[in-house]
């Protein structure tokens, strides 16, 4: 048996952070927005290659630059930032992504010439 639909209602939170956020924040870098039925309370902005922009944001939003988490994709190549904080209701979560510096000594196979 499945579950009804969720109304809109029921992503009011993020819906109110995000219109506030639209009044309050529109000078900082646009993020990529995400609102799902799975979590309905929770606002997500991502920044694709945009360390600044999660900076940013952070700022704005309050969050203590030590409760960034940071990580690095299994393949070494995507490093991501991860930070949280509740707002008008909901959780609004940033996270961050960003290419890893290639090792020293390695090179890059676009460079490659054969």
């Amino acid at each position: 048996m499945t579950n009804p639909p969720l109304p809109l209602s029921a992503m009011g939170a993020p819906l109110m952070a995000l219109r506030l956020f639209a009044d309050r924040y529109r000078h900082l870098p646009a993020p990529r927005v995400s609102i799902s039925t799975v979590y309905p309370n929770l606002l997500e902005l991502s920044f694709h290659d945009d360390p600044y922009g999660f900076e940013m944001w952070r700022q704005a939003l309050g969050i203590r630059r030590r409760t960034v988490q940071h990580s690095v994709h299994p393949d070494g190549l995507t490093a991501v930032m991860k930070a949280e904080t509740n707002y008008s209701g909901g959780l609004v979560k940033l996270v961050g992504f960003t290419a890893t510096p290639a090792p020293s000594g390695a090179r890059s196979r676009a460079g490659d010439v054969s």
